[in-house]
């Protein structure tokens, strides 16, 4: 009796562990795909934000050009309607068409630079989170990047979670520096070490 007791006891701590495992694993998947999911929300919010700016763009810009455009085209086939015979109304309407055609291709070129604008205007997460840690000289953590942000850019929702996860990207193609103190991680820009590396020349030329 006592040897099978030892024994189910045994395969019970066995289990324990195994589930114990299993759920810490599942528990780690659920957090980075969550964070992901929130990355990708981030994205889709300022996408459909400049979505609507553009839209707006468009409809204001089609709404002004196209009659301008449109005007000057129908006035040169009034006289000829007079003088010309039924069967040539198809040729003035195949011309009436075709500058319609020409006019609406100019807001649309216009729409292109606006959305080109309107693009290279609003920066995107990386670029300021790369920006906020040029400014810094110190280390920062994701938690105080994203206070940072969230203060100078108010009309953005930035997480910390969206913040670390970028910082992480920024690690993997070495345009930052992760380095961790305690439980803590910090951040710091990769261009911090530029300037140290180009000081000997200096000095040498001085010298």
């Amino acid at each position: 009796m006592p040897e099978s007791q030892t024994h189910s006891t045994e395969l019970t701590s066995q289990y324990v562990a195994q589930v114990t495992g299993d759920l810490e694993r599942n528990t780690k998947e659920q957090e980075r795909i969550g964070v992901e999911i929130e990355a990708l929300q981030e994205q889709l919010r300022a996408l459909q934000h400049d979505h609507t700016v553009l839209v707006n763009m468009q409809q204001a810009l089609g709404s002004a050009s196209p009659a301008a455009d449109a005007a000057p085209a129908a006035a040169p086939s009034v006289p000829h309607q007079t003088s010309a015979e039924p069967k040539q109304s198809k040729p003035q309407k195949v011309a009436a068409t075709s500058a319609k055609k020409t006019a609406s291709k100019k807001p649309a070129a216009k729409a292109s630079s606006v959305k080109a604008s309107t693009a290279a205007a609003k920066p995107t997460l990386v670029e300021l989170i790369r920006g906020h840690l040029e400014q810094e000289n110190e280390p920062r953590s994701a938690a105080e990047i994203a206070v940072a942000l969230t203060q100078a850019h108010p009309d953005r929702s930035v997480k910390t979670t969206v913040v670390r996860t970028t910082l992480e990207g920024l690690v993997a193609k070495s345009h930052a520096h992760r380095a961790k103190q305690g439980s803590s991680v910090f951040y710091t820009t990769a261009a911090a070490s530029e300037p140290a590396a180009a000081e000997p020349p200096q000095e040498a030329v001085a010298g």
